[in-house]
């Protein structure tokens, strides 16, 4: 009797253990789940443009969306649900909401009180002037498939209100629609304008393709298929800049295709009949409303640092493969920096260096992140975390690492700052803006509320 007391002890610990570890593991991962979720909450900064809203009534863990989603551990599973943990490194891509089978999830877009830098739109992307709309990265949607879908879905609010007479229409010589940029959001709204036989004018600051076209070489365009206006449908899943260029090039190569390249808009004025004067340092032109699909990094943000007017130091990679055997600086956090650095340290000879003023890289891809680590296992790539340049001379550049001066041969510099946004302009044209989150300057007083406190 004992003995078999004995035997099934022993059966039922080999039985039980294994369910208690596993258990135990169950629950240490989803403690780290919900701290990573509320850190995110607290500290992050929070989506940007559009982002999943999860319907958790609805949900039933499938774990589909945190599969199809590309970025890596922007959802997780928390409690059996699915729960959005880094909503920072969320950039739309929608795949999530496409991939849940009982549609809990639908795409939104950021409030704008996350950021202070959003201006205020209405579902049919209209601003706070009447019948002035923003689409695409202005608006925060930077991917090239929500841009198209945005441009085309303006244009037919807008030949909604010609239809409804909210908008007049207007004599010869003025336009029902001016459309202020040629990138992706005003391509597609320029030929769903030409499907509506619209009378429009697009115009362009630099070349047809916007942000597209001040892409590095080669650099892989990742988009889901996208659906232009005309039946024009682009399938690839990976395309290079090229290729993109190219295939938009062939698209707009229509008689009824018209772009105004290399013509900035200086002013956008509200006309007494409601009608808005585009006005360029080529013309003036009068159209009944506006379309803005401009991007939102306009003026390269500068450091403010001694030397930083040299030539070498620059704002924009073009062209990689035109620097070798040379000493280099890449300076930033964000994909363009990473992806700049990583390009420049597979050309011949080149000792590259990427600067950042962070202890991590917490806002890129998950794709650059495997290939900034495997970079820089590789040797072709030093990181610099901690750092800031606080002077360019004609052959080095001095940077500061956690408060010490470290001085390094330099030929070359890039700066990916950021940009300098529109915001001064759109505001001169009358646009309002979402409130100011406070999030940050709460979290630094309660932060040094609690130093007080020790």
């Amino acid at each position: 009797m004992i003995d078999n007391l004995i035997v099934a002890g022993i059966y039922g610990a080999i039985l039980i253990v294994p369910v208690i570890l596993y258990l135990g593991w169950w629950r240490r991962r989803e403690r780290r789940i919900r701290e990573h979720l509320a850190k995110g909450q607290v500290f992050s900064e929070g989506p940007r443009g559009q982002h999943p809203h999860i319907d958790v009534t609805n949900c039933i863990g499938c774990q589909g969306c945190t599969t199809a989603c590309p970025e890596g551990q922007v959802l997780a599973m928390v409690g059996g649900k699915a729960a959005l943990i880094a909503p920072h490194k969320c950039i739309g891509h929608s795949l999530c909401a496409e991939a849940c089978p009982v549609g809990a999830i639908t795409m939104v877009r950021a409030m704008p009180g996350l950021s202070a830098d959003m201006p205020n739109l209405s579902p049919d992307f209209e601003t706070s002037v009447a019948n002035l709309f923003i689409v695409g990265e202005l608006g925060g949607l930077a991917l090239i498939k929500n841009a198209a879908r945005e441009g085309r879905e303006c244009i037919d609010n807008i030949v909604r209100r010609f239809e409804t007479g909210e908008i007049d229409r207007q004599p010869d010589g003025r336009y029902d629609v001016a459309i202020i940029g040629a990138g992706p959001a005003g391509i597609s709204a320029t030929l769903r304008a030409i499907e509506f036989k619209l009378k429009y004018v697009t115009i362009e600051r630099e070349k047809l393709g916007g942000t597209v076209g001040k892409y590095p070489r080669q650099k892989v365009v990742m988009t889901s298929p996208i659906d232009f206006p005309l039946g024009i449908t682009l399938k690839k899943m990976q395309l290079s800049k090229e290729s993109l260029l190219e295939f938009w090039q062939t698209v707009c190569n229509r008689e009824d295709f018209r772009v105004q390249e290399n013509e900035p808009v200086e002013t956008i004025r509200k006309q007494p009949d409601g009608s808005f004067k585009v006005t360029t340092p080529k013309g003036e032109y009068q159209a009944a409303s506006v379309v803005l699909a401009i991007g939102k990094n306009g003026t390269p943000r500068k450091l403010g640092v001694k030397g930083e007017d040299m030539d070498k130091v620059m704002y924009r990679l073009l062209e990689a493969d035109h620097y070798i055997n040379k000493d280099i600086l890449v300076v930033g956090g964000g994909d363009s920096a990473v992806e700049a650095a990583m390009g420049l340290a597979m050309q011949k000879g080149n000792k590259v260096t990427l600067s950042y003023r962070k202890d991590s890289f917490g806002r890129i891809k998950e794709r650059n992140t495997i290939r900034l680590q495997e970079t820089v296992a590789s040797g072709k790539l030093q990181v610099v975390l901690n750092s800031i340049p606080v002077e360019f001379t004609e052959k080095t550049v001095i940077l500061e690492v956690a408060g010490e001066q470290r001085e390094m041969p330099n030929d070359f510099t890039w700066i990916f700052a950021g940009g300098v946004a529109p915001y001064e302009f759109l505001k001169k044209i009358g646009i309002a803006f979402g409130p100011k989150d406070l999030t940050t300057e709460v979290v630094k007083e309660a932060r040094e509320a609690q130093l007080v406190n020790q």
